[in-house]
């Protein structure tokens, strides 16, 4: 049997019939593609990369794979406000699997056409499981200005925003995702279905690109938080050169919500000493603001915007809490439910920390 070289592994798997030929004039086939950028509007441009063990456990099945590879990009362009054109697709595989590479583009090109966002190029090599798309969008420009949210308009007087959803299976938001994979890690003992609700929240996020594009013109800033709602919320204010008083029970709130009765229902063989201060108030904060991974959107917008941000949300089918406000005096203050000033011992996540 003849095995499947590079140019037939993406002929067969990753190339298609354009599917926007008004935008990509060129897509896979040649040196480089060829996009006509719509008239009015400016480029928005993501990389991002994903790496196995560090960013996906090898037990993460490839349709769900291929659908946080393109999402976490995606979530860039979130929160940019931009609407989504095209990507390129970087990938090295140790070896040529038929069944994985179907699967996992399936879970690619559903999201993608979910989104009207055509692939247009990138490259495969042999090596460790690495994944890198980059990812292009559109932000329009209205009276010569770009209409782009950036992470450096936040002024004092603005709220603070952070993303989530109401499902059919519970509250989606910041902190579910870490919570899978201290599951995954033996750290805790979760409930089956709370489980698998939020494994799906760790290997398929949602990004928010309706609620990006709806936020334009109300939201004064914006960043997705990737590694932790404390840290990204950091880089609003390094940039805005502005500071916060954030409302951390705000924050964690739909996690308390979430697991009310989750201590009744953990599994009777777990040990007692792995549960205890199991979704304590300061676990499920630490979890919510440190955990990392949710691709939620954090945002700030003027405090007279505040039914505008809502009709947003409710437009874009996610929720929207205020979870603070910007201070004029530099630096991140984090209140408790009483409003009392509290001293976190937990950072958000870093590669090279």
């Amino acid at each position: 049997m003849k095995t499947m070289g590079e140019f037939d592994l993406i002929a067969r798997y990753f190339k298609r019939p354009e599917r926007h030929a008004q935008r990509v004039a060129l897509g896979i086939g040649d040196d480089c593609a060829l996009l006509a950028p719509t008239p009015g509007t400016q480029l928005a441009i993501s990389s991002d990369m994903l790496v196995e063990g560090r960013h996906f456990l090898s037990t993460v099945s490839p349709v769900r794979l291929g659908h946080k590879a393109l999402a976490v990009n995606l979530s860039d362009l979130a929160a940019c406000g931009a609407k989504p054109v095209a990507f390129t697709l970087a990938l090295a595989l140790p070896s040529v699997d038929e069944a994985w590479l179907a699967g996992f583009a399936q879970g690619l090109f559903a999201l993608a056409d979910a989104q009207g966002c055509e692939l247009i190029g990138g490259d495969t090599t042999r090596g460790p499981l690495n994944i890198c798309i980059t990812v292009l969008g559109e932000v329009p420009v209205v009276n010569g200005k770009g209409q782009a949210l950036l992470r450096s308009g936040a002024r004092p007087g603005d709220d603070v925003y952070v993303s989530g959803a109401h499902t059919a299976h519970g509250t989606e938001g910041v902190g579910d995702a870490r919570l899978a994979l201290e599951a995954f890690r033996g750290n805790i003992s979760l409930p089956q279905a709370h489980f698998e609700r939020l494994r799906l929240r760790m290997e398929a996020p949602t990004p928010r690109v309706a609620l990006g594009q709806a936020l334009r013109g109300i939201a004064s800033a914006a960043i997705d938080v990737s590694d932790g709602l404390l840290g990204d919320l950091g880089h609003v204010l390094k940039a805005s050169g502005a500071g916060a008083t954030l409302h951390g029970h705000a924050a964690s709130a739909h996690l308390h919500e979430s697991f009310t009765n989750a201590t009744n229902s953990i599994a009777a063989n777990a040990q007692p000493e792995r549960i205890t201060g199991l979704f304590s108030p300061k676990y499920l904060l630490q979890m919510a603001l440190a955990g990392g991974d949710d691709y939620e959107l954090a945002f700030t917008a003027p405090a007279s915007l505040r039914s505008a941000v809502q009709a947003a949300a409710a437009q874009a089918g996610c929720t929207a809490t205020c979870i603070g406000q910007i201070d004029a005096e530099p630096g991140l203050r984090l209140l408790d439910a009483q409003g009392q000033l509290l001293k976190p011992d937990f950072t958000s996540f870093d590669h090279f920390a």
